[in-house]
């Protein structure tokens, strides 16, 4: 049996997790390392890849300042998230304030450490990064759409840094690029719809709060209709392997869901279409397996 010191202590620890999104960040992790392997570097083997310790600082920078962001936007949406997640926001709590703070400026203090090992290139974009997730969080994230189009831009950054570091220019890792970037970004306005409660009670001005929610699922509807053109791009004339079964079904999940965006009429309605989204963004990472069946037999079997 835990003594009442340990279990407070395994709850905080919890209540951290929870605050950074521990789970997000090891999809995020995963995924780098992924499209490292399958897409940006495939002529590397797969020892070389995953040894290779520059990328191994840029991978712990990314995940260490996303931590950090969270952090940050957990701090500025405390008194939202009683509203729009009591029970989360009741969890989160367990750590006090000042120590989220304190945990903040430590991480993004070990992300500028672990770039400045790569380079002076790297400090400047992850300094730029943490900046850009601090002004989003205290004044962007409340301008209507503005604040959609800089989230998603800054969810796509970690992939961003990774692109750059291999100097990989092909059509294809920007058409992946531009479908991954509508999902995201329709994402986030799905959340301004779930959110409505706390936007309002805190004088959010998000796009349904400001010009309806019928606006808002067109505008919706729209960006998710527009992942056709990348995903048809990348079945039709891309070589993606076998994940182009991926793409199929994104396109036949993706029109059940604008279905079931227009019959939409609450936060629990909202809720489940934020999962669907969620739940393709996530199959997308692990799909990328299927690029290269022959690749993944011989490196990994």
């Amino acid at each position: 049996m835990l003594s009442r010191k340990n279990k407070l202590l395994l709850f905080k620890l919890m209540s951290l997790f929870s605050v950074v999104r521990g789970y997000n960040i090891l999809v995020i992790t995963l995924a780098q390392y992924l499209a490292s392997i399958f897409i940006l570097s495939s002529q590397s083997s797969l020892r070389e890849v995953v040894l290779d310790l520059n990328l191994f600082l840029i991978v712990t920078a990314s995940a260490l300042v996303i931590a950090s962001g969270y952090i940050i936007n957990n701090f500025y949406d405390a008194e939202k998230d009683l509203i729009n997640k009591p029970r989360k926001s009741m969890l989160d709590r367990l750590v006090s304030q000042r120590f989220k703070l304190t945990t903040y400026f430590i991480l993004n203090f070990l992300a500028v450490l672990a770039a400045s090992y790569i380079s002076f290139r790297a400090v400047l974009f992850f300094s730029s990064y943490i900046f850009g997730i601090w002004f989003y969080s205290h004044k962007l994230k409340r301008i209507p759409f503005v604040g959609n189009l800089i989230s998603a831009s800054l969810a796509i950054a970690p992939f961003f840094v990774v692109f750059v570091y291999y100097g990989n220019f092909e059509q294809v890792i920007f058409v992946h690029a531009l479908f991954l970037f509508l999902l995201i970004l329709a994402r986030e306005m799905i959340k301004d719809l779930e959110n409505m409660a706390g936007d309002m009670a805190q004088n959010y001005k998000t796009i349904p709060i400001l010009y309806g929610q019928r606006f808002s699922k067109t505008i919706i509807a729209l960006l998710i209709a527009m992942t056709l053109i990348p995903s048809l791009l990348l079945i039709n004339y891309f070589d993606v392997g076998y994940m182009y079964l991926y793409f199929i079904a994104c396109i036949i999940l993706l029109g059940i869901f604008i279905i079931l965006l227009w019959k939409a009429a609450g936060k629990k309605h909202y809720v489940w279409l934020h999962n669907i989204l969620k739940f393709i963004i996530v199959g997308g990472v692990v799909s990328i397996l299927l690029i290269d069946v022959d690749l993944v037999i011989n490196r990994f079997l």
